[in-house]
């Protein structure tokens, strides 16, 4: 008799996961970013779990325990204590325990502490990856995986949606991302999986798992949007809303990903000898090229991604389309963008 369906979909997810892992490893041909190359000496590659202790990361770290010995990987965890809670520290002692008797190795339970820019839910996910990404680069990880859900992913499209933040907004999280020099890092197994289907797996492994308060708490957008946003949402139009958000992602990724790439060809094209964006020839751009050549110009002078929205690259925007003489922009990340002599000059303040 095989194992429950909730445990074989999950095992499944993650089992494709870690073969495109081990495909970027050792093709010579892949060019899908940079990786780690095993260590010397014949030792496996290692892949870490990134976990709270919830239903979904639970999941996620039973499953990489089943099917990484299998694929000759090494299975870690690590979990992340943000502090904003009394006892969060016992919390991830806790799962610490918990993912040591999956028989993970090595795990390990990182601090941090959370600022405030962006807001509360942006802060303390900056200070999550910034620890993922310290753990991956000194354990020497070949990947991290995090256990969104299918319905993570629709309420991600939706918080896209309100912000009128485009069509990248509406791609939602990607199956694979990371940032420079670890474009692939964080592998998302369970973009195809309810989050039902991950706790179901939890409960017939009679596996322990937290549920964290906030993400009841109505103080926080994304907590709203999944107890109140969403059903009312299925009530309105009926079910499949979630499946229909997640399809949307990927049909939205598809093209912003062709539009990324024009904007990256196009960029070199729109500046000067010295390097400086003409606005002439950003003006020339078609709205969707130009507006994205703007975006990557603002994260490259320092604005952090996650806090740009599309009304600060509007703003920008006019600069160039709408110049009547209006002072610099003031964009996150004390960054700010003005134009002069016929140049667009952002630039950290």
């Amino acid at each position: 008799m095989g194992p429950h369906p909730a445990v074989a979909a999950i095992r499944l997810a993650v089992r494709r996961v870690l073969h495109d892992v081990l495909t970027d490893l050792t093709d010579p041909r892949t060019t899908r970013g940079h990786l780690p190359a095993p260590a010397g000496g014949g030792t496996p590659p290692l892949v870490l779990v990134a976990c709270s202790g919830g239903a979904d990361s639970m999941a996620l770290a039973s499953a990489l325990a089943f099917e990484a010995p299998k694929l000759g990987i090494r299975a870690g965890g690590i979990t992340v204590d943000h502090g904003l809670q009394p006892g969060s520290d016992q919390r991830a002692a806790e799962v610490v325990t918990r993912m040591t008797a999956l028989r993970l190795d090595p795990v390990e339970s990182v601090a941090v502490r959370v600022g405030r820019d962006g807001g509360p839910e942006a802060a303390a996910r900056d200070a999550r990856y910034a620890a993922l990404d310290e753990a991956a680069d000194r354990l020497g990880a070949a990947a991290v995986l995090l256990g969104h859900t299918r319905d993570d992913q629709a309420e991600t499209v939706l918080l896209g949606l309100a912000r009128g933040s485009g069509i990248r907004s509406l791609s939602g999280m990607a199956e694979v991302s990371g940032g420079p020099g670890r474009s692939h890092r964080y592998r998302r197994p369970f973009l195809q999986v309810d989050r039902q289907t991950a706790r179901k797996a939890c409960m017939v492994q009679s596996l322990a798992v937290w549920d964290d308060p906030h993400n009841l708490d109505p103080a926080y957008t994304r907590s709203r949007l999944r107890h109140e946003g969403l059903p009312a949402l299925e009530k309105a139009l009926g079910k499949g809303v979630v499946e229909a958000l997640a399809r949307t992602a990927q049909l939205s990724r598809d093209d912003a990903d062709a539009l990324d790439a024009w904007a990256a060809d196009a960029e070199t094209g729109v500046r000067d000898e010295d390097g400086r964006l003409e606005c002439a020839k950003l003006y020339a751009l078609p709205p969707a090229v130009r507006r994205r050549v703007l975006r990557r110009a603002v994260v490259a002078a320092g604005s952090p991604a996650g806090s740009l929205f599309a009304r600060h690259i509007e703003e920008v925007d006019r600069l160039i389309t709408g110049w009547r003489g209006q002072g610099a922009i003031n964009l996150p990340g004390r960054v700010e963008a003005q134009r002069q002599g016929g140049r667009l000059v952002i630039r950290q303040g």
